[in-house]
């Protein structure tokens, strides 16, 4: 049996990032899956409601892919006041034409924040206004940061302003990001205020109650909502999705399920009036065609993802002599 690789965090970290070859692969996987290439199953989820926690289980088969990752995440949100990351997990990567385990990817949910924060700024770079520059981040999570930090690589920025429940959780991110990237960056105290006059907004949060409302856009408005991929979470009011121009998912079926699109529909909002993001980016169907459009786009998370970061990271980490390696 050929070799195991292991691979720790700190290993990942060293070999993938928020670059530019990271963000193609996550690009390239969306056209495969809305063109129904992509052998993907349904997540399935086991719910720890009394700890507020969840574990999900993703994978997909990408034709033309070496590697088959299947990932194990964890998510306990009360985790940060145990001194707790709130996310967690591992991936596993199988030979695509043997099924012979790969490698061990002990990443603690770094892959999974990654790839997140990659698919925000493939959204972004498809859907908001070629001039966009002022970012609002609602949420002030490892998540928050990341997509802030992917967006740089899409669109020029110069002004942040971060939400957060906990204030000084909203300043400290804002104070981060100002010294990181050179941008200027608020905390502010209402969601509204965080909106206004902002041309991408992104929403990274866990809540079960909504807080962004129709009366919140403006025309040119991008939003990306990444935190809802369970059927009790929502970020949006079901409003905000019927008064957008332009409605997009990495997957409607799975949105319609677990995300956003689940409380639109509820309340009138047609799943035929939305598209796919891979269909924007083969070019079959529409994205933003003005600038005074308001575009969502819900990101509920694909194991097509998982597939390709994890296949990028161990080639990565193989070619820099990365991780342990277990004779089998």
């Amino acid at each position: 049996m050929p070799d195991l690789t292991v691979l720790v965090e700190s290993d990942l970290r060293a070999a993938v990032g928020l670059g530019a070859e990271e963000r193609a692969a996550i690009e390239a996987v969306y056209p495969v899956v809305t063109a129904g290439r992509a052998s993907m199953p349904p997540i399935m989820r086991i719910d720890v409601p009394e700890h507020r926690g969840e574990i999900d289980v993703k994978s997909a088969y990408l034709p033309g892919w070496p590697g088959i990752a299947v990932k194990v995440s964890a998510g306990f949100f009360d985790n940060p006041s145990r001194g707790l990351p709130s996310l967690g997990g591992l991936m596993m990567l199988f030979d695509s034409e043997t099924g012979v385990p790969q490698a061990a990817l002990f990443d603690n949910g770094f892959l999974t924040d990654l790839r997140t924060a990659l698919a925000g700024a493939v959204a972004a770079d498809h859907l908001a206004r070629p001039d966009a520059r002022r970012v609002a981040v609602l949420g002030a999570g490892v998540q928050a940061g990341l997509q802030v930090r992917a967006l740089v690589g899409v669109r020029d920025l110069d002004q942040v302003v971060v939400w957060a429940r906990r204030a000084d959780a909203g300043r400290a991110l804002a104070d981060e990001l100002a010294d990181e990237l050179g941008v200027t960056a608020e905390a502010t105290g209402t969601v509204a205020d965080a909106l206004h006059g902002a041309d991408i907004a992104v929403t990274t949060t866990p809540t079960t109650e909504p807080f962004v409302v129709a009366d919140m856009l403006h025309p040119g408005l991008h939003v990306t909502a990444v935190g809802s991929d369970a059927e009790q979470k929502q970020e949006l009011a079901a409003d905000v999705l019927l008064a957008a121009d332009v409605v997009v998912a990495d997957r409607i079926d799975q949105s319609t399920r677990l995300g956003e699109l689940r409380a639109a529909v509820a309340a009138g909002f047609d799943p035929d009036e939305a598209v796919e993001l891979g269909a924007v980016i083969a070019g079959d169907a529409p994205g933003r065609t003005t600038p005074d459009q308001v575009t969502v786009c819900d990101l509920t998370g694909t194991g097509a993802q998982d597939t390709a970061i994890a296949t990028l990271a161990l080639q990565r980490c193989r070619e820099a002599g990365r991780g342990t390696t277990l004779a089998t």
